[in-house]
């Protein structure tokens, strides 16, 4: 599949100006999102998430610098044009009651209708169309009200399809979602953007989930301007290392994924079954005590093939432990 740039953002600036001063949230932001690709915005609370969504939506204006949309100037736009272009899924959760799932969905074609138009038999067939892409055909004649927060989502998703623009912004999408339904919505996204070459650009704090399902991470801290790349190479070239920067958080290159980062106090051998020895290196770490199979200590662990834990300490007897519970009791963790 060919990946065309839909939008260039060149020496960016994104804040608020009020009557005597500016604040300056970012600046010198310079990259590009492309077609076919699922962009991931991630951040700290206060880094400028939400605002820089907000200005290349063209909900506010930038500072300074400049925003390309298509090969245009997203001030060149007028309102109802941009509507053509760029679709718009919000965080917050629609207050819309007495509407049936067709009936929202079919409000994604208002730009080429009018708020209060009738659809036509073609405007009907792109709303199936995109109920159908999203999977809640099912859900059509529901009313808004009475669906889950998972289902809410897709069929916000649903009327951006409708709508029919080539780029979509969603600001925080799964926020209010169990974790199955995040993992869904994040796959929805990720097929739609493939297959239908859409370029899907999402602000998020599902960091974990942004690692192991986004094309390309757009990264953003304060002060620090945006860093873009793929989650390998901004693994690879130490930028993910850096990113989180609060004690108690590493970022292993080998999963490619960040994990929490305890204070050890002791350590104990590790050895055996690898499953098993994975499980209790997880719950010993919890517990302040670095484990594994090269460590040297007077403790030693082995993990039994058939289940268990042995358990020996100096030239004392073995000990077993049948559960994990067992295992730290008798470590008296």
């Amino acid at each position: 599949m060919k990946h065309t740039d839909t939008i260039a953002i060149k020496d960016l600036a994104i804040g608020y100006s009020g009557k005597n001063s500016v604040k300056v949230v970012a600046k010198g932001i310079t990259d590009t999102l492309r077609s076919g690709y699922l962009t991931c915005l991630l951040g700290e609370n206060g880094a400028g998430k939400s605002t820089l969504l907000r200005t290349l939506a063209g909900f506010q204006p930038a500072l300074g610098g400049e925003i390309k949309i298509m090969g245009k100037s997203l001030k060149q736009y007028r309102e109802r044009e941009l509507a053509t272009v760029i679709g718009v899924v919000l965080t917050e959760r629609t207050s819309l009651q007495n509407m049936t799932v067709e009936e929202l969905v079919g409000m994604g074609r208002s730009p080429y209708t009018g708020f209060w138009g009738r659809l036509s038999a073609g405007d009907r067939e792109k709303v199936d169309y995109a109920m159908h892409q999203v999977g809640i055909q099912p859900l059509a004649g529901r009313m808004v009200q009475n669906l889950s927060d998972g289902e809410r989502q897709k069929v916000m998703i649903a009327k951006a399809l409708a709508q029919e623009t080539p780029v979509i912004f969603l600001d925080e999408p799964t926020a209010f979602l169990d974790y199955p339904s995040k993992v869904e919505i994040l796959h929805l996204l990720h097929r739609l953007a493939a297959e239908m070459s859409k370029t899907i650009f999402l602000s998020t704090h599902d960091l974990e989930l942004a690692l192991q399902m986004a094309d390309r991470l757009w990264l953003m801290a304060r002060g620090r301007g945006v860093v873009a790349g793929t989650p390998e190479d901004l693994a690879m070239d130490g930028t993910l290392d850096g990113f989180f920067t609060r004690k108690g958080v590493a970022f292993e290159k080998v999963t490619g994924l960040y994990r929490v980062e305890p204070e050890y106090h002791d350590k104990i051998r590790l050895k055996g079954d690898a499953t098993a020895c994975a499980m209790a290196a997880k719950a010993l770490r919890r517990n302040g005590i670095l484990a594994g199979d090269d460590v040297e200590s007077d403790v030693t662990v082995e993990a039994l093939p058939a289940g268990g834990y042995k358990i020996s300490k100096g030239g004392a007897n073995a000990t077993l432990a049948v559960t994990m519970s067992e295992l730290l009791e008798l470590l008296q963790l």
